[in-house]
């Protein structure tokens, strides 16, 4: 049996989770802000995220976990962006390569976090995101404040999330610019 030209690992259903997130944006105000959660137990920034339910969407789970965390209801904003994956235009051989396209609400951004131990990986699905309506009640836990964009990628406590903001902003910064 041959091996694999490319380093793989496997792993069983109870071996990994999925979570999503998204980099909300608050577009009418100028300069735009952008929405973390605060969690005062750990005294922790985070942007919102969590596991998605079984036989959902990751759009789904991205938009219920910012509704459930901070109360504020959102839509996906679709970006212009670079991705391998192809559109439904193109032939089902096209090369395996990135290609630049309009309009997307993909996820910009993969995060494969090691759980230890033997448990596992989780994969959280970054998303882009933008208010779509008021605010009711998030999780008792968080407290969600929205931030001028510099002073966000300051305030979240770990890097790996200030790494997603600061690729959401280049894309966002990109997709005005194209729009414009």
């Amino acid at each position: 049996m041959a091996a694999s030209r490319w380093k793989s690992t496997l792993y069983a259903s109870e071996q990994f989770v999925e979570a999503c997130g998204a980099v909300v944006f608050d577009t009418s105000t100028d300069p735009k802000r952008v929405l973390l959660l605060y969690l005062g137990a750990c005294d922790e920034w985070l942007l919102p995220k969590g596991r998605r339910n079984c036989n959902e969407s990751r759009k789904e789970a991205a938009i219920r976990e910012v509704r459930e965390e901070s109360g504020y209801a959102i839509q996906l904003r679709p970006i212009s962006m670079s991705t391998r994956a192809p559109s439904e235009l193109e032939e089902a051989d096209v090369k395996d390569e990135p290609r630049a396209y309009d309009s997307l609400t993909e996820p910009f951004m993969l995060d494969v976090r090691d759980l230890g131990n033997g448990k596992g990986v989780k994969l959280v699905w970054w998303f882009i995101a933008e208010l779509d309506g008021a605010q009711g009640d998030g999780e008792a836990q968080f407290r969600p404040k929205f931030f001028q964009c510099d002073r966000a990628v300051e305030q979240l406590t770990f890097q790996k999330d200030r790494e997603v903001l600061v690729k959401a902003l280049e894309i966002m910064e990109r997709s005005t610019n194209a729009s414009t």
